[in-house]
């Protein structure tokens, strides 16, 4: 039985081949980090942001990629890659400057590439321009969005800087562009029932997400919900409840979408709390074993969209 659709399935069955992601670091920040629409960014992100495995941002784009190439391809066989903008809003900045870096990318060896941005910065001048790139080089385009959550309240408390309303609208703009998405949730965030979990995978089907990244939370040094993990203002999840909370999330969701990740990583030495101080690959291992236990799998509980209560009807 299939637990899950992985995303390692989803690129061979795009590309014919394995492909690997090559991540990218270029100069840019985010709005709610520069004052735009707050300052120091969501409250649980660090100074570094997602890239902590990046190269340096003042190395040219093509040059990242060729370095990324060069060491993935000897180490893992492989001929097509993605190129993946990780790091904080890549769409935030000016539309030439975005041109510029996305243009350096179109390279003989990258199938796609993936940009990480915010719901809020996704504006139809930059699709645009994705739209004739993708047409003209005939690289696909995947944008990166993080939700986190469907709770509006909870997206208030981390300090997000946007509603779901955002959300939803960036989605299905860029599903009517026929680019790919991938949308990003924490599933054990402290202010979050099991309610919101099933909502978080019902939302990500209705807006037809292709791809889903599931993290759990961890808490930077230097981010905001540090000084609240040490004042003991936050009940964590234990990693029993995230497991379960992750089955659940899985078993609403569309089996048509591919997970990229199950569980996220960061380094032990700029975090108070990571993964409950169990690799990533065994807390993986953890839910798979228990999928298997309860005999379950993705979209086990796919059954609400399209009307289906008519079904008695037909």
């Amino acid at each position: 039985m299939t637990l899950y659709y992985k995303y390692s399935d989803y690129l061979k069955n795009k590309f014919n081949t394995k492909v690997y992601k090559l991540p990218v670091n270029i100069p840019v920040t985010c709005p709610n980090r520069d004052g735009t629409i707050s300052f120091g960014g969501c409250s649980y992100c660090g100074e570094e942001a997602a890239g902590f495995e990046c190269l340096s941002n003042t190395i040219p784009v093509a040059e990242q990629l060729n370095k990324n190439m060069c060491y993935i391809k000897e180490k893992y066989n492989a001929e097509k890659f993605i190129a993946y903008f990780q790091n904080f809003t890549n769409t935030f900045m000016p539309l030439n400057d975005f041109k510029n870096y996305i243009n350096e990318a179109n390279l003989p060896y990258i199938a796609d590439i993936s940009i990480s941005t915010r719901p809020d910065c996704v504006n139809s001048s930059y699709l645009d321009f994705l739209k004739e790139y993708k047409e003209k080089t005939k690289i696909n385009i995947t944008i990166e969005l993080g939700l986190q959550t469907s709770n509006y309240h909870t997206l208030e408390k981390i300090n997000r800087g946007h509603t779901l309303a955002e959300y939803i609208f960036s989605a299905n703009q860029i599903k009517r562009y026929g680019f790919d998405l991938c949308t990003h949730v924490i599933l054990n965030l402290p202010w979050d029932t099991r309610l919101d979990t099933i909502e978080t995978a019902k939302i990500l089907s209705a807006v037809s997400s292709t791809h889903a990244k599931l993290h759990a939370l961890y808490i930077p040094k230097k981010s905001k919900i540090a000084k609240q993990f040490l004042n003991n203002e936050l009940k964590l999840l234990s990693i029993e409840e995230y497991i379960d909370r992750v089955i659940l999330f899985l078993e609403y969701l569309s089996p048509d979408i591919s997970i990229q990740r199950i569980i996220g990583r960061a380094p032990k030495e700029n975090t108070l709390f990571v993964n409950w101080n169990t690799s990533w690959w065994k807390i993986k291992e953890m839910i798979e074993n228990k999928m298997t236990e309860l005999n379950t799998w993705q979209g086990k509980n796919f059954n609400y969209l399209n009307g289906t209560i008519l079904k008695k009807y037909q």
